[in-house]
Order: C-alpha cells, then structure tokens, then sequence
C-alpha cells in the first residue's frame, strides 16, 4: 500500500478537496476526537486549536493507496491507520477518514483512503513533530505488501528501478527494427525473374513485393524498398549483369534511385495513412462501447448500493426498537436498576450494536469488492480487445514516419556500391 503524507494547513482547502464530487463515491467513515462531526468543522477546530502554538501546519494528511488489482476491505484500511498513528506517535489524536472511489485512465475504479489528524497536543499545546515521517511510512509499507503478499513496485525495492524510460516487452518489441531473413529476400528475386520475360513484368512482379526498380549511381540496376535499402539486381537474382541488361534494356531509361524511393513514398503513404484511421476507428468505437458499459455497471451499482442501504435502515430500526422493548418501564424497570438487569441488558444491547454495525459494514464492503471485480475484469477485456489494433497502429505509425522520411530526405552522396549484399 503506497503511502503519501504531508504536514499542513488551509484545512478548509483540505476538507473542500476530500469532499470533492470528481471523485465516483465519497464516503466520510469517520470524524473522531471532535466536537464537529463534519470535516469543514472539524478543521476549523483543529485550527482554532493551532492559534495556542506557533504551528502553521496543524494538520498532518495521508493518502492511503492499495495495490490496483487488490481486493481490501475497511478494517484492514482501519488497521493500517492504527499502526501509521503508533509510528508516527498520533495515537489518540483527532482524525477523520475519508474513502474515495475513483476511476483511473485505465478506466478500472479504485478504492482509497484519506487520513487527516490534527498535530496539536492539545494537553501540551505543542505541536507532534512529524521528523523522517517519509521513511517511517515507506517502511510500514513494505511490510504491508509483505504480510498481504501483494507484488511490491520495483521502484520500492531499489531506486535505480525507477526509471520511467523503461519499456514493457510489447513496446520494445513493437519499437524495434523488424527485419528479412536474406535467403528470403533472394528467394523472391529469383522467383519474380525466373517467372518474368520481360521489363514490364519483372517491374510488376516486384512492385507485388514492395520492391522497385531504378538506375543505381554505379551499378547500373538495382531496387529500393519502403525501408530505402539498395539491392543490386544482378546479385540478388544470382544473374549475369548482361542478362538483366537484356531484359531491362538501357539503365538510363530507368528512374534514379530517389526517384524510385519517391515513388514509394508517395504511392505507399496515403495507404498507410487509411490503415492507420481504420485502426483509429477500431479503437474509437472500442472506447464508446467501453464507456457505455462502464456507465451501466456504475448505474446498476448505484442502484444495488440504495437498495441496501434502505434494507440496512430498515432492519436497524426493527433492530433497535427491538433492544429498548428489553427494558422494562414503570416499577420494574426501576427494581431493574437496582438489581442490576438493566445495566446488564444496556451492555447486551451495546454488544449487538456494534455486531450488527460490523455486519452491515461487512456487506458493503462485500458489494464494494464485487463492484471493483466487474470494473477491473471490464478494464481487462477492453485492454486485450484494443492490444492487436493498438500494435497494428503504432506499426503503421512508424511506417509512416519512415515514408515521410523517404520523402523529404536528399539524395547522399554514397555509391549503390553499399546496397545490402545477399
């Protein structure tokens, strides 16, 4: 669980930011320690405090984060908070608590917690020191990943992990250079001049293969790709110069070689360039059917959530009512002071309302957790459907830019002499 702590003032600012509706669901959990049972004037009593010490940070806010694909209920939640006020020496300090339920770029919703305790011991009037409190909570933290067994960021283990450069294996794959095998760049020559008995055929049958013919500098024919390398066709086609002479007629007559690889650039770029909006498209309409789903699981998780609140208010009303009807009224009840039964039932009543509280919290942790399932196993389908149009994208993407390249790039100054050799 990630932990981000700071000291602080503007409590209004604070409470104004805990309650903001950006977040899916707010759900104040507690207000402890105050006279005020909301954050604004909860704040305001922590800084009405702070005015007896020269503090200015009076507040001390952490944000608890848990891993995103983990599953974590309120009391573990709750009892993290006991063991940051036990490191961090805030115990019995007034705090609100504060869960937010928010929706990530990945589209999946995650569940966090807030924690703001005042800093001022108010027996003392002085001000807890909150010295190394980052080191403190980073090593609370690694041992939360550890007992929960949760798999702990690399850039926790070591700062040298850190690095945001680094790439998954899919993006270094997708970013490297996809190259031929050359037996099979030799095979196709051979192929399309065996099957080829003259120049317009033989042009045609390489053209099938990305391959065009032009006038090379010093040897005389050659082909170019989309890539711009150079391939001498005599060699490649394991032919006598002679021959493709015979076939080809006058090299003069042929275009230059950046006339060739203009001509590629140009023919093959608005190609691409449809491809390339097909994907968008895919991926677009992927987005708004993830968008819709995502809006209906969110609508039919608003109506579960009121649905078990009004059964939770009416069974705790039936319960209540039912804990005051054990006690007896009238000359009874008073002979059951005395005797003692009714500070015995008023403890029973107690001991099955904070049952029934756990219980009911319980359940909605239970509908929270199903919620979050849905929303991470939706986020997870959505990713797997757009991955194969995603990589096609980014694939066209730098084709694209290679033929851009081709485009603009001048003619050098190096022989064909340094075409790929086979």
């Amino acid at each position: 669980m990630i932990m981000v702590g700071n000291s602080r003032g503007n409590g209004q600012n604070l409470a104004r930011h805990l309650l903001s509706p950006d977040n899916e669901r707010v759900s104040v959990h507690a207000v402890d320690g105050f006279m005020s049972d909301d954050l604004h004037g909860a704040f305001k009593e922590a800084e009405a405090v702070s005015k007896g010490t020269r503090c200015k940070k009076y507040l001390f806010s952490l944000s608890l984060n848990p891993p995103k694909d983990a599953e974590v209920r309120t009391d573990v939640f709750d009892d993290t908070i006991g063991r940051v006020e036990k490191k961090l020496n805030l115990s019995g300090q007034p705090k609100a608590v504060v869960f937010h339920e928010k929706s990530g770029a990945d589209g999946i919703t995650r569940r966090h917690c807030h924690v703001v305790w005042s800093r001022i011991d108010s027996e003392n009037m002085k001000a807890i020191p909150m010295d190394y409190s980052k080191r403190r909570l980073n090593e609370l933290a690694k041992e939360l990943y550890l007992e929960h067994e949760w798999d702990m960021p690399k850039g926790f283990i070591s700062p040298r992990f850190r690095d945001p450069k680094n790439f998954t294996l899919d993006q270094w794959q997708q970013a490297k250079r996809q190259g031929q095998d050359p037996r099979e760049i030799k095979a196709i020559f051979q192929d399309c001049w065996k099957r080829s008995d003259n120049k317009k055929a033989f042009e045609a049958s390489l053209k099938l293969h990305g391959y065009h013919i032009a006038r090379g500098d010093r040897r005389g024919y050659v082909a170019t790709d989309m890539k711009g390398e150079v391939y001498s066709i005599p060699k490649w086609a394991s032919v006598k110069t002679k021959e493709v002479k015979a076939k080809l007629g006058d090299r003069e007559n042929l275009p230059s070689l950046e006339e060739a690889k203009q001509n590629i650039a140009n023919t093959l770029a608005q190609t691409v360039e449809r491809l390339a909006a097909e994907q968008k498209a895919k991926l677009d309409a992927l987005e708004k059917e993830k968008e819709a789903q995502a809006k209906a699981l969110a609508e039919k998780h608003a109506a579960q959530r009121a649905l078990q609140k009004q059964l939770q208010e009416q069974r705790a009303a039936k319960e209540e009512h039912a804990r005051k009807e054990r006690f007896n009224k009238g000359l009874h009840g008073l002979i059951d002071r005395v005797t003692g039964e009714h500070g015995r039932t008023k403890k029973q009543n107690q001991v099955e309302a904070f049952q029934a509280s756990k219980r009911d919290e319980a359940q909605r942790d239970e509908l929270i957790m199903r919620r979050l399932q849905k929303q991470r196993d939706l986020a997870k389908r959505h990713e797997e459907a757009k991955a194969k149009p995603q990589a096609i994208r980014s694939e066209l993407k730098t084709d694209l830019e290679r033929l851009e390249a081709l485009r603009n790039r001048n003619r050098t100054s190096k022989p064909d002499g340094h075409d790929r050799e086979p």
